[in-house]
C-alpha cells in the first residue's frame, strides 16, 4: 500500500476508535436522564430488532426521567420488556400511552464505579490508538525495505504517525476529562 494511503488509513482509524469512545461515554449515566442510555435498548418489531428510539418519541420530562411514547401503542409491553431484559438499572413503569423510566439518584459509591468503567473504556481506547500505531509503522518499514520509500521518508512518515498518535492521545484524555466532570458533579 502507498505510504500516503496508509497515513490516511491511519487518520482514518483513529478517528474510529475516537468516535466509538465518544459513543461509549455518552452512554455512561452521570446521574441525569439522558436518552443515549436507550440506544443498546432493541425489540422485536414485526420479525425485526429495531431500536425503540426508531419507534418511539424518547424525550426527558424532568432531569432524573426518561419518558418513551411509542408511536404504536401495541409495542408498550415489548419496550418494557426490551429494558428489563437490557438490565439499565431502572424499573419501567408502563401508563397505557408509554413508558416512564425514573433514575435513581447516583450516590458517590456509583459516580466512582461509573469513573472506574469510564476509565477503562479510555485506556482501552488508547491502546487501539497504539495498536494502530505499531500496525502502520510496520507497514511503512515494509515500504521502505521493499524500497518504495526512501530511509528519510521513513523517518518523516513514522514522526507524522507518532504526531497522530499524539494528537488523538490528547483528544481521548480531553473526552475522559470532560466525561469525568460530568459524572462527579451533583
Amino acid at each position: 500500500m502507498d505510504s500516503d494511503e496508509l497515513m490516511f488509513l491511519c487518520e482514518e482509524k483513529m478517528e474510529g476508535v475516537l468516535d466509538n469512545l465518544k459513543s461509549t461515554l455518552q452512554k455512561a449515566r452521570t446521574g441525569r436522564a439522558n436518552p443515549k442510555m436507550l440506544d443498546s435498548v432493541r425489540i422485536d418489531y414485526y420479525g425485526t430488532q429495531t431500536p425503540i428510539n426508531q419507534i418511539s418519541g424518547i424525550t426527558v420530562p424532568e432531569a432524573n426521567q426518561i419518558y418513551i411514547k411509542p408511536y404504536d401503542k401495541s409495542t408498550l409491553k415489548e419496550i418494557e420488556k426490551a429494558i428489563y431484559s437490557c438490565n439499565l438499572g431502572v424499573t419501567p413503569q408502563n401508563d397505557g400511552i408509554g413508558v416512564r423510566l425514573v433514575l435513581p439518584p447516583m450516590t458517590e459509591e456509583n459516580r466512582r464505579n461509573v469513573v472506574k468503567d469510564v476509565k477503562k473504556n479510555s485506556e482501552d481506547a488508547k491502546i487501539a490508538i497504539r495498536n494502530i500505531r505499531q500496525d502502520i509503522n510496520a507497514s511503512l518499514k515494509k515500504n521502505e525495505k521493499d524500497k518504495e520509500i526512501s530511509e528519510d521518508m521513513l523517518e518523516a512518515y513514522l514522526k507524522d504517525v507518532q504526531d497522530l498518535t499524539d494528537k488523538f492521545i490528547s483528544k481521548i484524555d480531553e473526552e475522559l476529562d470532560k466525561k469525568v466532570k460530568d459524572i462527579m458533579t451533583i
